[in-house]
């Protein structure tokens, strides 16, 4: 069994395997730090969310990626509440260059983690008693090329 599985993660044309191993909460924090008050004011939230991801290698081709959200909603200046989660995957990635791995790392393994950060997310807060809170798509073929590629441009030296 375990030799099929290994087999079918494997190309005899050598092309290059992305192969999830695990998927689990590596952190996890939700605060109401102006409660029960804030349930009494009049919800017109302010929402700010932010977004970030690393990557570690653990050797033999093998890596952890996290996909991180943290959402800050502000009530009257007041914070109703803060959820982060910190979403983690272990990958097998083999037969790449550097730069396929990187763009796999974060567009693959990031698409890959996000609806389980979603999920994580959504479930914090409506377990905290607050409305649900949907959070944005995101296109990670398009944060990459923003983030790395057009970074590689600007940081590039022009030829005189």
């Amino acid at each position: 069994m375990a030799e099929e599985e290994q087999s079918a993660a494997t190309d005899d044309n050598n092309s290059p395997v992305i192969q999830p191993q695990s998927i689990y909460v590596k952190d996890v924090s939700f605060e109401t730090p102006n409660s029960p008050e804030i349930f009494t004011a009049r919800w017109e939230p302010e929402v700010s969310m932010l977004m970030d991801s690393t990557d570690k290698d653990l050797g033999d081709d093998i890596y952890e990626v996290v996909l991180s959200f943290t959402v800050t909603v502000k009530v009257d200046e007041k914070t109703a509440y803060l959820a982060e989660v910190h979403q983690a995957g272990i990958f097998t990635l083999k037969g790449m260059t550097p730069e396929q791995l990187h763009r796999t790392q974060h567009v693959f393994c990031l698409r890959f983690l996000h609806p389980y950060a979603v999920a994580a997310i959504t479930d914090l807060i409506s377990k905290g008693g607050f409305p649900q809170f949907l959070l944005p798509l995101v296109n990670f073929v398009k944060r990459y090329s923003e983030r790395y590629e057009n970074a590689e441009k600007v940081s590039e030296p022009e030829a005189s």
